[in-house]
């Protein structure tokens, strides 16, 4: 499904003019969210991640029609289909040849939903070291923008390598994040994530988890961290808004029995928990 304009088409086509910045600059950003019964889960905190990094691009951005568009897609989930991801999608719109943004932005606002499968909340995987860098000197790197091609390139590494996902250091050498999510290390009741500042960008799940550490024992720490120490954790696990929380199984030729480990069940627990009353589901449609 397609929302545009304050419509929803079935499929994903609509016009779209061909010197819009987002498709030849990727000068535009966008979120993805899980809805689930309708509703979506965290909005707020993805309106407001979008807005904010809007304005730090210099992007026009209505939250009120975010919220709209997000919320017009939700409602459309049904029965055994309920179960949505939507990506909602800002650009600067279109202008002409030039690096240069339009002194007047006419942005682009659309979003999609597509059915999320509730078998990959929650499900192990197994991450692969990528030799490319997360470069976190650039301002871009903490936002959710269009370009996207390392994590791509990172991607289709990893699966030729037999893994799930890629693992990205900075420019440092510092352990950053995933191609599509945070990561978190524990070690004893410390529960460890890289700093903004590494190069990552601040996500929605990741937020809930620092917020939930407290009541599941733990003490929640922004550190940087080498991948050599980072491979020194008792158990990892990676978050987003689709895969929710992710017990890592292997880095590379490190295991780790991250899904045995009593602090990632009660995160799990615990996330599941505040999923449900956002979207005010029982919490076995969680995952």
């Amino acid at each position: 499904m397609l929302w545009r304009d304050g419509t929803i088409v079935p499929g994903t086509r609509a016009p779209l003019d061909h010197t819009d910045r987002g498709l030849t600059l990727g000068d535009g950003l966008f979120d993805t969210a899980l809805a689930l019964g309708g509703r979506v889960a965290f909005e707020e905190a993805h309106i407001a991640r979008l807005v904010a990094g809007a304005e730090t691009l210099g992007i026009p951005a209505e939250a009120d029609r975010i919220r709209a568009a997000m919320r017009a897609l939700a409602g459309q989930g049904r029965g055994e289909a309920d179960r949505l991801a939507i990506r909602t999608t800002l650009t600067r719109g279109s202008g002409p040849r030039g690096l240069k943004p339009p002194a007047d932005p006419q942005p682009t606002l659309f979003a999609t939903a597509a059915p999320s499968a509730k078998g990959a909340a929650f499900a192990p995987l197994r991450l692969w070291p990528t030799g490319i860098a997360r470069n976190d000197t650039s301002p871009a790197v903490r936002l959710k923008t269009l370009g996207y091609l390392d994590a791509v390139l990172a991607a289709g590494e990893a699966a030729a390598s037999g893994f799930d996902e890629s693992l990205f250091c900075n420019t440092r050498g510092r352990v950053a994040c995933a191609g599509t999510g945070n990561v978190f290390a524990l070690f004893g009741d410390r529960l460890v994530t890289p700093p903004l500042a590494d190069g990552v960008l601040a996500g929605i799940v990741r937020a809930e988890v620092l917020g939930l550490a407290g009541a599941c024992g733990l003490r929640a720490e922004e550190e940087s961290l080498s991948l050599p120490e980072f491979l020194g954790a008792e158990a990892v696990f990676l978050t987003n808004s689709l895969r929710l929380l992710a017990p890592v199984t292997a880095i590379g030729a490190t295991a780790f029995a991250s899904p045995n480990h009593p602090a990632v069940a009660r995160l799990s627990a615990a996330l599941r928990s505040a999923i449900a009353r956002a979207c005010g589901v029982a919490e076995d449609r969680v995952g």
